[in-house]
């Protein structure tokens, strides 16, 4: 497509409310699912086995089973950490700030979204305490009053951690149900059987579609939105500040709060755009999931994509600028050292390939945006490996120096979470409208009345 042709409109011209609520609900109430999904339920379900066997034997044996060592002492568990969180806050982004910004083309893809964000933060949360050691006693993290005066200790990333995170899911789970409110009273009055009506008849606790109803959603739905943008900041600030505050060279940059916000947006828009590709083909909305939103996502992608780039060279620069001989040694030993093909492979995933973003045919591609969505999650994965690895096995003390590399254990407790995230996505989607139908409705009525759907 070159520039001189039309932009394409989100939606198809013959697309009514009527035909696009039948549709829709029909995935839930009445259409059989498809063969493609009942594979990928099976492939997810026999990798979250593993997830769940993993951390069965890991609880019983002890944390011993990681990596981990001295003075490689966090490992894998924070890797992924930081990782699934920022998979977690594109959707918050596209539900929230693309809401206040009057984005139509979020209409088409923020339900998916607002659930990828609700399942990768369940995993984000489940590493810290994976991580523990004993993680029965997780609940020593909770500022709760108690006989033995055993207050959480307030200077621990741990403590931060968890009030981040909780904040976060807090927040995502009210913001996804506030969504989902009309959209259940749809399927409720729509489902033939008895079951479907009480079951979604409790979800949407008597919406009726009144005006004051509508009134008092959307002012909800405003103030949530007005409040989501500094949570995605301080969630991810809060992370990032688990390293930045210490003086463990490769750690102690004050651009990560900023780096980390974007690369968490970086990671989570290439997940939506994975899920878009993937959804579209898998359930047939190809009109509805149209090139035009990959190409928005692409857009997205290689904005946030740009700005890692940039702190990248920014890191580089500093280390050398400070004059500091164990920073300088960071990047001689990212480049050079034992982790050097991890370092290496990270920049050719996000500062080589992403640049191809730069093109639309390739935005509008689905193949394309999906082996770039793919390589992006990848790259953004090393990322993390490479900060928390490289920069703990070779600090301020030569004697002190080794290696650490994940084990079998790690390995399988973080394919595992893949495996989690897919299963509790198709069961989502098969239960619950996959595009919300209200704001799909809004867009019709807008182009019906003469306005521009895109």
């Amino acid at each position: 497509m070159n520039r001189h042709d039309k932009h394409r409109p989100l939606l198809p011209p013959d697309l009514t409310h009527a035909r696009l609520t039948e549709r829709i609900s029909n995935l839930v109430l009445r259409d059989p699912s498809p063969r493609s999904w009942f594979v990928a339920l099976l492939v997810c379900g026999l990798v979250a086995l593993m997830f769940f066997g993993a951390l069965g034997y890991i609880f019983e044996v002890g944390v011993g089973l990681f990596g981990i060592n001295i003075p490689v002492a966090w490992g894998f568990p924070i890797t992924n950490t930081i990782w699934w969180i920022g998979i977690a806050h594109a959707g918050t982004l596209i539900s929230a700030v693309l809401l206040l910004t009057r984005q139509p083309w979020r209409a088409s893809i923020n339900r998916f979204a607002e659930a990828m964000a609700m399942f990768a933060v369940v995993l984000a949360g489940a590493y810290p305490i994976i991580h523990l050691g004993r993680p029965w006693f997780f609940y020593y993290l909770l500022p709760y009053p108690n006989d033995m005066e055993l207050w959480p200790q307030w200077r621990s990333p741990l403590v931060w951690d968890f009030f981040a995170i909780f904040t976060y899911l807090t927040f995502t789970a009210t913001f996804m149900y506030l969504s989902l409110l009309p959209d259940l009273a749809t399927l409720r009055d729509r489902a033939s059987s008895w079951f479907g009506r009480v079951f979604y008849g409790t979800l949407a606790i008597g919406w009726r579609g009144s005006a004051t109803h509508w009134a008092r959603y959307e002012k909800a739905n405003m103030i949530l939105s007005s409040v989501a943008a500094p949570i995605v900041v301080a969630v991810t600030g809060i992370i990032s500040l688990d390293l930045a505050i210490s003086i463990v060279p490769g750690y102690h940059f004050t651009i990560f709060p900023p780096y980390f916000v974007a690369g968490a947006l970086f990671s989570g828009f290439s997940t939506v755009a994975l899920l878009a590709v993937v959804l579209r083909s898998m359930f047939g909305l190809q009109d509805l999931v149209t090139r035009t939103h990959l190409d928005y996502l692409g857009r997205m992608m290689l904005l946030f994509a740009l700005v890692v780039d940039y702190a990248y060279t920014q890191e580089i620069f500093f280390a050398w600028y400070s004059g500091e001989d164990y920073y300088r040694y960071v990047y001689i030993d990212r480049w050079t050292g034992p982790y050097a093909p991890v370092w290496w492979s990270m920049i050719f995933c996000n500062v080589v390939l992403v640049q191809l973003l730069w093109f639309k045919r390739v935005r509008r591609s689905p193949i394309a945006m999906l082996c770039l969505a793919i390589t992006s999650d990848i790259g953004m994965w090393l990322e993390r490996f490479q900060i928390v690895f490289t920069s703990t096995h070779a600090d301020y003390m030569p004697s002190a120096w080794g290696e650490a590399w994940p084990t079998v254990w790690d390995w399988a407790v973080f394919i595992g979470s893949l495996g989690v995230f897919g299963v509790l996505l198709l069961l989502f989607v098969r239960i619950m409208p996959l595009i919300s139908l209200h704001d799909m409705r809004g867009l019709i009525a807008k182009r019906n009345k003469g306005g521009d759907d895109g």
